[in-house]
């Protein structure tokens, strides 16, 4: 048991994963498409100064003020305790409040990390990792993966465990619904998130869809209270389930390590209900060597012979399960 005691988190559509000698997962990575050759820049619209409000908040902010590096805007403070300095304003200018990718509340969205929940020694170990130089995206246009490696960097160890507390102190709950399907909205990639745009649909195929429920709300207001859709392929709950519940000459029974119901056990964090964008990424990465961190050297037999199809199977699973 011992010997498997790892972690797997943190911790334009596309019709097929890849295989690995193709490249990272498209639809788990979601890097945006390169501009056609040689089209001209788009014109920038003037900037949007307007006051924006939220339901169920007193707050009113710009969009400048919402997508601000050192201070975003925090539309619900009672949902979570008082923020560390360092998650609110960040620390100019090398660090940026966690608050505004990760959300005050550390429910995150399908580009970066869901962090609220996670184990203090677990936060604390990746964010070493991240500095040490020991974890890297296995996709080299993952631009976040590389802004955490400098955050951690300037981070200082007190910095760091606040941080790990803070979103420590809250727990995980249900932030994405699962649906198997074979077809589903049409989207847009912006800045690595899949967007619906209009009611025209297409076949899922081979990937899941991780996508806003409000795409403005998401996008434009980062509205912590604004969840996700996941759309899985039919039959990837029950493949996964299997692939999850005992070992194989696949992979680990999961619960061994992630605790009953994948909902963490000690320093492990729990892995049900968490975004299957993310959790993919990270088992791709352990597998292709990008995360070298002390408790992923655990995991990498566990996830040395998943093939892409598995790897979909098992999070589109794991994002089912009730945290």
């Amino acid at each position: 048991m011992k010997r498997f005691f790892g972690v797997l988190m943190v911790a334009g559509s596309l019709y097929a994963a890849s295989n690995a000698a193709d490249g990272p997962i498209p639809w788990a990575y979601a890097i945006p498409p390169a501009p056609a050759g040689g089209a001209a820049p788009a014109a920038q619209p003037a900037p949007d100064t307007s006051i924006k409000h939220l339901e169920g908040s007193s707050g009113a902010f710009t969009r400048a003020q919402i997508s601000d590096r050192y201070g975003p805007a925090d539309w619900y403070p009672g949902d979570h305790p008082a923020m560390p300095d360092v998650v609110a304003h960040g620390k100019k200018p090398e660090v940026w409040a966690c608050g505004l990718c990760h959300y005050p509340n550390g429910k995150g969205r399908q580009e970066n990390a869901s962090v609220a929940g996670l184990p203090v020694e677990y936060f604390i170990q990746t964010m070493h990792d991240f500095r040490d130089g020991l974890r890297k995206s296995a996709e080299p246009r993952k631009g976040n993966s590389k802004l955490m490696m400098q955050f951690a960097k300037n981070m200082s160890d007190d910095e760091i465990k606040a941080a790990a507390e803070y979103f420590g102190s809250m727990k995980w709950t249900p932030w994405i619904k699962v649906i198997e399907t074979n077809s589903v909205p049409k989207t847009r990639n912006a800045n690595g998130m899949f967007l619906v745009e209009g009611t025209e649909k297409e076949p899922l195929g081979k990937r899941i869809l991780e996508t806003p429920e409000n795409a403005e709300a998401t996008e434009v207001l980062r509205d912590p209270h604004s969840a996700f859709f996941a759309y899985v392929p039919p039959g990837s709950l029950k493949r996964g389930e299997a692939l999850v519940a005992k070992a194989s000459n696949k992979t680990e029974q999961c619960a061994q390590c992630h605790g009953e119901g994948l909902k963490g056990l000690g320093p492990v964090p729990g892995i049900a209900g968490r975004s299957p964008s993310y959790l993919a990424r990270q088992l791709y990465d352990m597998k292709q060597g990008g995360r070298n961190g002390t408790w992923t050297q655990l995991m990498k037999p566990v996830v040395a012979n998943l093939s892409d199809d598995d790897i979909l199977d098992i999070v589109a699973y794991t994002a089912s399960l009730k945290p």
